[in-house]
């Protein structure tokens, strides 16, 4: 299987959006994606471009208070579609993981998984299909490094 990587910079959270946007066109139910990023990278500006071309009417935000957003939205065949956005950054160890659901929703066929701090849940995170890395520039406030590579289906 050939493995698919690319890489993007982005100068504006706009850009940012439209890299996330361009990216969903890729996804299908059942994927999982991990992000990886400091904070205030711009996970959730990624994952809004792709809510943007699932078309969801919610106002997306980060998770990372609330552990997990969940999104419903539409894909190109009209068919609804649903879309976790989970920050696993509070999580202290695996008895919270049973507590907010996570391998129910990991295991869900139908919804496209977003995972940022994957590290965080130890043994209970399933192979992804997707892992997407933001790399930040001190001296550059805007600027963003986005790599997205292709780790093949987990199933």
């Amino acid at each position: 299987m050939r493995m698919e990587a690319d890489s993007y910079h982005t100068y504006s959270e706009e850009e940012t959006r439209s890299i996330g946007k361009r990216f969903a066109e890729k996804l299908s139910a059942g994927d999982i994606i991990t992000l990886a990023g400091d904070l205030g990278a711009g996970k959730t500006e990624f994952v809004r471009g792709v809510c943007a071309y699932f078309l969801v009417h919610d106002i997306v935000s980060s998770p990372t208070f609330t552990i997990m957003n969940q999104y419903i939205g539409t894909n190109p065949e009209g068919a609804e579609i649903a879309l976790y956005h989970i920050d696993l950054y509070r999580i202290q160890d695996e008895k919270e993981l049973l507590e907010i659901g996570f391998s129910e929703c990991m295991s869900d066929e139908n919804v496209i998984k977003f995972v940022e701090w994957p590290e965080k849940a130890g043994t209970g995170m399933p192979e992804t299909d997707w892992k997407v890395t933001i790399k930040t520039f001190p001296d550059q406030e805007e600027e963003r490094q986005i790599h997205i590579e292709y780790l093949g289906k987990n199933r």
